[in-house]
């Protein structure tokens, strides 16, 4: 699982009065040292569905939380093939990027590295054509190849070295008001001045490169012939969302340009734009309208899913909707009958027979999940995620005579997939059974150091360097942990 970051708001106003002059320009200068902090939330996530939080840029005073990151062959393939033409033109092919699916049912996406692109499902669930998606992915893309986060970074830096100056001149003149008697009603005013300047000059700058990706998004989109019509009809979404408080809103505090100006600019780019008349290809709209049901099928209750798919509707979306929804609520016979009618209909289509056996091995039906998962895997061309699900199958079904399948079904996810929990949990129980206790303890250690739990971790390790032959390849991955040192926690500062 992905670990992001959400930051609570730092308290960046003290009373004057209570703790004198001197107290009070220490703490200011030790909160204006949270600026880069504050301004993280100086636009409320409602307003922002295509951000660019700067979130990142201050992660080490924030608490971590862990939001559920979808992982989905069918889904993530999906994704690469929309973003490989966009990632060719901007010239990021060499980068290794991805884009990692978060579970959320708001419109949103962002960066918070180089290499990942994050999206909500609850943008890719909404848009209803690709072009939709494609353009936000390459709005987020044109940061990317902009540098905009290590630009933003020095920004803040910048930003910080501005206000703390400001606020110790300010505070001078704040004791120096105060030993010759003089009214200190403006006290609190002079001392937070800079501190406002600060962050209105760090927001300008965001809403800048928020600007110049939209624009960078237009440029890709010409380049692989695409339309940048999606583009505007996002932002006319959130135009929609904005208009009423855009009148309560000041626009110098947001981190992005208002909806109303994004889409004026938009539509002119859009009018000289040779493509903007292009269409995704059928079949591509095809595999866009699966991905929603799936989605659909797997986050929402029976009764929406009734709604948003009724069975009048017996398009192969909507089938896919209901048979994931019957499966997931209990009704595995019926699904199992419904997903059989998706096969009849697309016999090579790998994520039907993935469905199939993920469906049995839920319902504790491991034998026959094997064979439709094996054959997902083989028309998935080896799919890790899909080889991982049928080594957990193997392993489930406990016959010994499937074990060294399990195992090599399981080593093959791993390799593909290190971060994988899950797949690691799964290797270590299928060498349980195999008898192969050493192996089993060095993959509990890495699925339990992929949880966190790092001295759960060291000890299976160094059970397992036990019984390795010294300086094998287990031996030296089991130490490698064994001598792992835990990252040190974060010096949390409490302001009296």
């Amino acid at each position: 699982m992905m670990l992001l970051t959400r930051l609570d708001n730092p308290p960046l106003r003290r009373s004057l009065t209570k703790h004198g002059s001197a107290g009070a320009a220490r703490r200011l200068a030790s909160a204006v040292g949270t600026l880069s902090l504050a301004l993280a939330l100086a636009i409320p996530p409602a307003l922002a569905p295509i951000a660019f939080p700067p979130t990142a840029l201050a992660q080490q005073n924030a608490p971590r939380r862990s939001p559920t990151t979808i992982r989905d062959t069918e889904i993530e393939n999906l994704l690469r093939d929309y973003m490989r033409p966009i990632w060719k033109a901007a010239g990021l092919t060499q980068q290794n990027l991805r884009v990692v699916i978060i579970s959320d049912p708001s419109f949103n996406a962002f960066v918070m590295d180089g290499k990942r692109i994050f999206v909500n499902t609850g943008a890719l669930a909404s848009s209803e054509t690709p072009n939709e998606i494609i353009g936000v992915l390459a709005h987020e893309t044109g940061h990317i190849a902009g540098g905009h986060l290590a630009r933003m970074r020095q920004e803040l830096e910048n930003a910080q070295t501005m206000a703390i100056i400001g606020t110790l001149l300010a505070a001078g003149g704040v004791a120096a008001g105060m030993s010759s008697g003089a009214n200190m009603g403006g006290a609190a005013a002079a001392l937070a001045g800079p501190q406002e300047i600060a962050r209105r000059s760090v927001l300008a700058y965001a809403r800048a490169q928020e600007q110049a990706a939209d624009r960078s998004a237009v440029t890709y989109l010409n380049a692989t012939k695409q339309s940048p019509v999606g583009m505007v009809k996002t932002f006319q979404r959130m135009q929609n969302d904005q208009m009423f408080i855009s009148q309560r809103v000041d626009p110098y505090v947001l981190s992005h340009p208002m909806a109303r100006e994004r889409v004026a600019a938009l539509e002119d780019l859009v009018a000289k734009s040779p493509y903007r008349d292009a269409r995704d290809s059928p079949e591509l709209q095809a595999r866009h309208d699966m991905m929603r049901a799936k989605l659909v099928g797997f986050s929402q209750p029976p009764d929406a899913v009734a709604r948003r798919y009724p069975p009048s509707n017996t398009s192969l979306p909507a089938r896919y909707a209901r048979a994931i929804s019957a499966y997931r609520y209990g009704a595995v016979p019926d699904s199992i009958r419904q997903i059989d009618a998706l096969i009849a209909e697309q016999p090579s289509n790998p994520y039907f027979y993935e469905l199939k056996g993920q469906a049995l091995l839920e319902a504790s039906r491991a034998r026959e999940a094997i064979p439709p998962l094996r054959r997902a895997v083989q028309l998935s061309n080896g799919a890790p995620l899909i080889r991982t699900l049928l080594g957990q199958a193997l392993v489930a079904a406990n016959d010994k005579s499937s074990l060294d399948e399990a195992v090599r079904e399981l080593t093959f996810g791993v390799q593909r997939e290190p971060d994988s929990a899950s797949g690691w949990r799964f290797l270590a129980q299928a060498y349980g059974q195999k008898g192969d206790l050493p192996n089993a303890d060095l993959a509990s250690a890495q699925s339990t150091l992929l949880t966190g739990d790092v001295r759960l971790a060291r000890e299976l390790a160094a059970r397992a360097r036990q019984a390795f032959p010294y300086g094998s390849p287990g031996w030296l991955k089991a130490d490698d942990i064994v001598n792992l040192k835990p990252p040190p926690k974060p010096i949390r500062r409490q302001t009296p």
